[in-house]
């Protein structure tokens, strides 16, 4: 089976009850529940939450919470892997037998179906290949990046800031949206940034991280203007 979990954490502190706040007129965590239903990749789709609140919203809109969150994984510094992993163990000591597992991020409302199944499709054909995940490039050359200097600004990387956009190498960065992974890899100590891995390019209108009220925004214009034209 596949299995879908979605981390969820109660306890976001810049923007309150952010994973159930009001989205385009739905919880935010009901556009990747149903996004990952859309997509007709899983067989179970569950959320790792340590808010009832969240479980709540969570199967309101189609997935499953066997189980709150222990507190030792809700703080501020456990990372995603220790949740997935804790998830998936969950499932595999009832019994079932998991073949891929993907971790979807509640606060992922511009995610598509056909991205999520295009992954799948490629991991399963690439027998080399532990992970792939969402990526995307990043708009304006990183090497020629700026820093806040006293009342100023300094280059980060001053060996690059002469240099033309199309002499310096493109960079991409974890678009924060879905992690596919085989089950084994997941349990075993492969890192997702790695050579393991498969980058699933999206356009940079399909990603939008959202931790502050200003990406929330940005992300609800970004929302609006696909469903308008899409």
């Amino acid at each position: 089976m596949n299995l879908a979990i979605i981390p969820a954490r109660g306890g976001s502190k810049r923007i309150p009850k952010k994973n159930i706040k009001s989205f385009a007129g739905k919880p935010l965590i009901a556009h990747s529940i149903e996004t990952a239903i859309e997509s007709n990749c899983f067989d179970k789709i569950m959320v790792s939450t340590d808010s009832d609140e969240i479980a709540e919203v969570a199967t309101k809109y189609g997935a499953e919470v066997p189980f709150i969150r222990p507190a030792e994984l809700s703080d501020d510094y456990t990372g995603t892997r220790a949740v997935t992993n804790h998830a998936i163990q969950y499932y595999l000591d009832k019994g079932f037998q998991i073949e891929f597992t993907c971790c979807i991020y509640a606060t992922a409302p511009l995610l598509q179906a056909d991205y999520l199944a295009g992954a799948l499709k490629q991991l399963q054909q690439q027998l080399d290949k532990a992970f792939a995940f969402s990526v995307c490039s990043f708009p304006f050359p990183v090497q020629r990046a700026l820093k806040h200097d006293g009342d100023g600004v300094t280059p980060m990387y001053p060996e690059h800031i002469g240099s033309r956009s199309q002499d310096l190498t493109e960079a991409f960065h974890d678009a924060g949206q879905f992690y596919w992974g085989r089950t084994n890899d997941y349990l075993s100590p492969k890192g997702i940034f790695s050579p393991h891995s498969l980058p699933i390019f999206l356009p940079r209108y399909l990603v939008q991280d959202i931790d502050t009220l200003e990406d929330w925004q940005t992300a609800e214009i970004l929302y609006k203007l696909i469903t308008k034209t899409g």
